[in-house]
């Protein structure tokens, strides 16, 4: 088993800002890699800032960044200058993989396109992630995950219970967190190819394509001219066994029985109405289906009966699909996720985070440490690289490393 991961020795250079790039440098880190932060001096990665916004949670711990830069180290680079520019040459020179979600004009201007490092680092993975795209009009467009993702690709629009019901909002990171996933799955890509090929390639990936991708059943839809029914609200659902109910206790639970000709007569025993089974109304699936409504009303009236709990413990163990619709209350308690890491305790605290989605059988990930402050690490990863006391100094006068 290896005892720094995966990636031990890796080498990761994260220039990028917010949270889909740098979460795949994350997941990068978690699998042992050596991911250099870099980020502008004074307030860094405005990123940094995100719990400060109205209407975020209130804490004494930035949440925000404990999340997306566990494990890194920080180099607070002013790239606006020659001087800095030239440390991010030499740095993606020794590296590995370089990320960043700088538009394709900022990159240009900062002297970090993929043409610009290239030629220092024939090895190098030069991973880019933008809003839109790289081609095309939008291609320098900013974009966050509430618009190119969620509201570009329809996703926005389709959640809502009818058209009438005003779009949803999206969450925090929502849609940037699938992002990163498909951002991480390139870069390990073109380093399969490297191995392969023993060259570095070029890899990228965007917001809007992660958008269509996740709306893609009902995308894919649209693009062979399918027909669309009529959006009905869960009242109104055509199959009551495929749609969440309120219990007694405010809580939702959601069903979801495919196999509905094998799993109905459990349902009905499940929710102590046996007396369906041999109803008329709904003796077939395709008359639960003509009669779904009255189905809904049924089922309404039978989950307000009992509490969340009540029905967890009547349901699990029966071989029927369900799910609860969680809280955020749920999840520091949430047991099966402590038990299968998907919660997991930074290193020397008991203060929990969230791992990256991903195991590798016989390989472990590194226990998480917490994020750097601005410029933390500057000499260090200075030192690293080759420069000498007097040459840091020098980067340091020069406001170009802080």
């Amino acid at each position: 088993m290896e005892e720094k991961g995966i990636f031990e020795g890796l080498k990761v250079l994260d220039c990028a800002s917010f949270i889909a790039a740098p979460a795949a440098a994350t997941v990068l880190s978690d699998f042992g890699a050596d991911v250099i932060k870099i980020e502008p001096p004074g307030a860094g990665d405005p990123y940094r800032n995100l719990p400060n916004l109205p209407g975020y949670p209130h804490s004494e711990h930035n949440f925000a960044w404990l999340l997306e830069a566990r494990n890194k180290k920080s180099l607070a680079l002013d790239l606006s200058k020659p001087e800095g520019q030239a440390v991010l040459h030499k740095l993606a020179a020794q590296a590995d993989v370089f990320i960043t979600n700088y538009p394709p004009q900022v990159r240009e201007r900062l002297g970090i396109t993929h043409e610009h490092l290239a030629p220092h680092n024939e090895r190098l993975i030069y991973a880019s992630f933008t809003g839109y795209g790289e081609k095309g009009e939008e291609a320098n467009k900013p974009g966050f995950d509430s618009n190119a993702y969620w509201a570009r690709s329809g996703l926005m629009d389709l959640v809502r219970a009818t058209e009438d019901t005003t779009p949803a909002r999206s969450v925090a990171g929502m849609g940037d967190h699938p992002c990163a996933m498909a951002f991480y799955s390139a870069i390990v890509t073109a380093l399969y190819k490297r191995e392969r090929t023993g060259k570095g390639s070029h890899v990228s990936s965007n917001l809007m394509a992660n958008g269509i991708w996740a709306a893609s059943v009902l995308a894919q839809a649209k693009l062979v001219g399918a027909k669309f029914e009529r959006r009905r609200p869960r009242e109104e659902a055509l199959n009551a066994v495929t749609n969440h109910y309120q219990c007694k206790d405010g809580r939702w639970i959601i069903l979801s029985l495919l196999n509905e000709d094998r799993q109905w007569p459990a349902l009905a025993k499940c929710l102590g109405r046996e007396d369906l089974i041999a109803d008329a109304r709904f003796a077939t699936k395709k008359d639960r289906h003509a009669r779904s409504t009255e189905l809904v009303k049924i089922f309404d009236k039978v989950f307000a009966t009992r509490t969340l709990a009540e029905w967890r413990k009547i349901l699990d163990g029966s071989g029927l699909v369900f799910g609860v619709v969680g809280i955020l209350d749920d999840i520091p308690n949430d047991q099966q996720m402590i038990d299968n890491e998907v919660l997991v305790p930074f290193e020397n605290d008991t203060m929990l985070t969230i791992s990256s989605p991903i195991w590798v059988d016989g390989s472990k990930k590194v226990q998480p440490r917490k994020p750097p402050g601005v410029g933390e690490h500057s000499d260090e990863i200075l030192r690293n690289a080759g420069y000498d006391e007097a040459a840091i100094s020098k980067l340091r006068a020069s406001g170009a490393v802080a």
